[in-house]
């Protein structure tokens, strides 16, 4: 009986061993920790949220500018707002006009604003520009942009391919692909 039990031990005994060498292995596994894609926040000197801020230039403010958060860069002359909505003014100070965009960048050293995603410029007088992206430029005192555009002027529309204009959008030049629609007057009529 005892030369039959033997066999048994041994299996019984390698088994355990085996089990006890899987256990120990699968303990040494070890897993990365999770991480999460590189964010503006990774590298902003600081992080504004509810911002508010004036744009200025020769001591005359041009405008408004509020976003729901703020990143600050290089040294603090490069904004990059989420959610921005700027109100301009004339030269003079008084209202000009508004622009809104999903994000917007604002450099103090070029005084450059640029708006990108759904930006839409609404002038006092009831124009509305729409666009993917629109730069306005403070020392000029000029709105921009080098992708498509749509102007909307009471019953007339303007579209095209890149513009220059000033903030009332009254001195508007298309670039390329321009075209539109609306009611006009022909002289002599």
């Amino acid at each position: 009986m005892r030369q039959t039990s033997r066999p048994f031990r041994r299996v019984g005994c390698l088994l355990v061993l085996g089990l006890s060498a899987g256990a120990a292995s699968g303990c040494n596994k070890t897993k990365q920790p999770p991480v999460s894609p590189h964010s503006a926040a990774d590298s902003a000197e600081q992080i504004g949220f509810g911002v508010r801020t004036l744009l200025t230039a020769n001591g005359v403010q041009k405008g408004e500018l509020t976003a729901d958060t703020m990143y600050v860069y290089n040294d603090q002359t490069k904004f990059d707002f989420r959610n921005a909505r700027v109100k301009f003014n004339t030269e003079t100070g008084a209202p000009n006009g508004t622009m809104r965009a999903d994000r917007g960048i604002y450099d103090t050293r070029t005084q450059v604003l640029e708006g990108w995603g759904n930006v839409v410029v609404t002038t006092l007088d009831g124009k509305r520009l729409t666009s993917p992206h629109v730069k306005f430029n403070q020392l000029a005192n000029q709105v921009s942009s080098d992708t498509t555009f749509e102007v909307k002027a009471g019953n007339k529309t303007q579209t095209g391919i890149g513009f220059t204009a000033d903030p009332n959008l009254t001195h508007f030049t298309c670039m390329k692909q321009c075209g539109g629609s609306g009611l006009f007057n022909l002289p002599g009529t």
